[in-house]
């Protein structure tokens, strides 16, 4: 008797695999390019907007035309320090007086106007009041051309007096009074060396700090103030400081060398913080220079910066340190 096939066993082994097709993979398609939109419109700073920091960089300037310059300027005031020493005071009153007529347009693009009149005659009243009678006087002449700044700004009326009259007081400190004491130095029989003393170991601090920081700065002093301005620069300055002030004061005044060294570590304080701070001035206002008088310079104002701060610290060391003949 034969056995019939189950029809499930039957169907089980009829049953064909079913084989599953894997569809080939698509290929990932590039996503589509951006449209980059055209760079805009460079819109130029309003006036008296902060200037952004520039790129950093080597010298900024025609470094021929500011040595030349910078010779004569040289040769004119040594040459007025020892043919006669009221010539020299005369140069340094008109100098002056530019240089607060450059602060005041400066401030002026911040509608800052400090009354010039009164600056004018009182810087020149200062300076011939420190050589005509030292300190004393000096001291007077600054009380007397302060009072006046006070008193010529008053008929305006009280809008901005504040302002203004603040910003008077500071030009006469910052510039007249403090250029005084360069004309403080001419006293002593020697007042000619020591004014020579104290421009050598100024320009050191410039020159050094220069040099050094071409070839080795790397890293930057106050990169929001003066972004070429380098730590490497400032050992330079202090290198060439304190060699050129110990070899002024042996050789022009005749002196120890050490008194010389600190006259230069001085100096290179003072010279690098008039240096910063008449750099934060100009940033303040948005401007590069005080002014265009001098080519490659810039303005009087720009020659002066570490000379008004270094003027006080170099009579005050001298004075102190130095003898007198």
């Amino acid at each position: 008797m034969s056995k019939e096939r189950s029809p499930r066993g039957s169907r089980r082994r009829g049953r064909t695999r079913a084989v599953r097709e894997i569809p080939p993979p698509v290929p990932e398609m590039p996503p589509p390019a951006r449209e980059i939109p055209p760079p805009a419109p460079e819109v130029p700073p309003p006036p008296g907007a902060p200037l952004a920091p520039p790129p950093p960089g080597r010298a900024g300037r025609n470094l021929p035309l500011a040595i030349g310059v910078g010779i004569i300027l040289l040769a004119v005031t040594l040459a007025s320090l020892f043919i006669v020493k009221a010539v020299f005071v005369g140069l340094a009153a008109v100098a002056v007086v530019i240089a607060v007529w450059e602060l005041a347009n400066a401030l002026a693009v911040r509608d800052i106007r400090p009354p010039i009149v009164p600056l004018a005659v009182g810087s020149v009243a200062m300076l011939v009041s420190a050589y005509a009678g030292g300190t004393e006087t000096l001291v007077a002449a600054l009380a007397l051309t302060v009072l006046a700044a006070l008193v010529w700004r008053l008929p305006e009326g009280p809008e901005a007096y504040l302002r203004d009259t603040t910003a008077g007081v500071f030009t006469i400190v910052y510039v007249p009074f403090l250029a005084s004491f360069a004309v403080l130095m001419l006293e002593p029989a020697d007042g000619p060396w020591r004014v020579t003393t104290f421009v050598i170991v100024t320009m050191c601090s410039d020159i050094g700090g220069y040099l050094v920081g071409v070839i080795f700065g790397r890293h930057p002093m106050a990169p929001s103030i003066s972004p070429k301005k380098s730590w490497e620069g400032f050992v330079g300055s202090v290198l060439f400081c304190a060699a050129g002030g110990a070899a002024a004061v042996h050789y022009l005044l005749e002196d120890a060398y050490w008194k010389g060294v600190v006259l230069g570590l001085a100096a290179v304080v003072s010279a690098t913080v008039g240096d910063l701070s008449e750099s934060m001035i100009k940033r303040d206002l948005g401007i590069k220079d005080m002014g265009t008088l001098l080519p490659g310079h810039g303005g009087i104002m720009d020659r002066l910066d570490s000379l008004l701060l270094t003027a006080p610290v170099a009579w005050a060391v001298l004075t102190l340190l130095v003898e007198a003949p």
